[in-house]
């Protein structure tokens, strides 16, 4: 059954009209829904019972449950959620200074097929919906409202390549930007892309601020090709012509996501071809511990290392962060958790 967190505010009014409902009625639901949280529609109390009924044959509300959660030493929580056809996703849960951000899936399973990513050891299955995506959002908001606390960002990172489900994503930032709905602003929404180049610019097209992050992980076309297959199909001078794009459409400044592996992209030559890369946009990197994945066989740069690129990149005029670890102790990389749980169910 539909969950009726698949339908933003728009989609909802358009649906009562169908329904031969009034069009305020989509108001008072997305209410409900997104300020009082509400799980069953007969809670609705300003809603006739008539509809409550209608609503409850046609949808649920929460379509996933917890399979499995995970609290790091360092606070970061993990979720593996069963969804209603018995599939999984993770969402992850991360603390900073500015507040709690939540990365969450786009899709079951992924079929980008980067080398270094746990996220693609089980293939894509299915996109996921709006409202699946949604409703990862409200249970971790349902269990900040245990402390009055309330998430500040949200990154769609996790399994799965968002502009490879582009409307649903586009309709579950709708919702969760929504005044009504859970209200987090636009510049703390972020999308992150391993380079589908047509849908980068029809994203800069779509005149609202959200944030680009780009998984770059390599400055040239031979390693990146290797590293990552989407680059055959759209090589580094049609990534870097999409993003200029798409600047000059939304004059945000784009991320670069940049996973540090042992030995194979993290010398100073690699920090110089970046530089040349990014040169004159609008950009930053953000460097990235790589979480270790058995399977794969690549090593994680240590803080030394790290720091070495980090100032090979400032020293070039390159903008850039080190991001923190998180979660390493619960196997907090995306895919990990699902992976290891569909293993143990063979």
């Amino acid at each position: 059954m539909e969950t009726i967190y698949s339908y933003s505010l728009k989609s909802l009014e358009a649906l009562m009209e169908e329904m031969g409902e009034k069009k305020y009625r989509a108001k008072q639901i997305f209410t409900w829904l997104y300020r009082r949280r509400v799980l069953s529609f007969s809670d609705m109390t300003d809603i006739k019972q008539g509809l409550q009924q209608k609503l409850a044959e046609r949808f649920v509300i929460d379509p996933l449950q917890v399979e499995t959660k995970q609290v790091s030493s360092d606070g970061t929580t993990k979720f593996l959620f069963r969804l209603q056809d018995g599939s999984f996703v993770e969402t992850v849960m991360m603390i900073y200074d500015f507040g709690k951000s939540v990365c969450i899936s786009s899709q079951v399973g992924c079929n980008m097929g980067c080398t270094f990513c746990a996220s693609g050891l089980l293939k894509k299955s299915r996109n996921l919906s709006s409202g699946e995506m949604v409703a990862q959002i409200m249970h971790i908001q349902r269990m900040l409202d245990e402390s009055d606390d309330r998430i500040s960002n949200v990154v769609i990172m996790g399994t799965g390549e968002p502009f490879d489900n582009y409307d649903n994503v586009m309709e579950f930032l709708a919702t969760i930007n929504d005044d009504l709905g859970i209200a987090i602003g636009a510049r703390h929404l972020s999308v992150s892309t391993c380079g589908i180049v047509p849908k980068i610019i029809e994203f800069g097209k779509c005149g609202i601020q959200y944030n680009l992050a780009v998984s770059l992980h390599a400055p040239n076309d031979e390693l990146r090709s290797e590293l990552m297959p989407i680059n055959r199909a759209y090589p580094l001078d049609q990534l870097m012509a999409a993003l200029r794009e798409y600047s000059s459409y939304s004059n945000r400044r784009i991320t670069f996501e940049y996973i540090l592996l042992k030995g194979k992209n993290d010398s100073p030559k690699h920090a110089k071809e970046l530089a040349n890369l990014i040169k004159g946009m609008n950009a930053y990197v953000n460097l990235i511990p790589y979480n270790k994945v058995d399977e794969h066989g690549y090593m994680q740069v240590d803080r030394d290392g790290a720091m070495k690129f980090y100032d090979a990149l400032m020293k070039l005029n390159v903008r850039a962060t080190l991001r923190k670890e998180h979660g390493s102790d619960i196997a907090a990389a995306c895919g990990q958790l699902r992976a290891k749980r569909m293993k143990e169910g063979e």
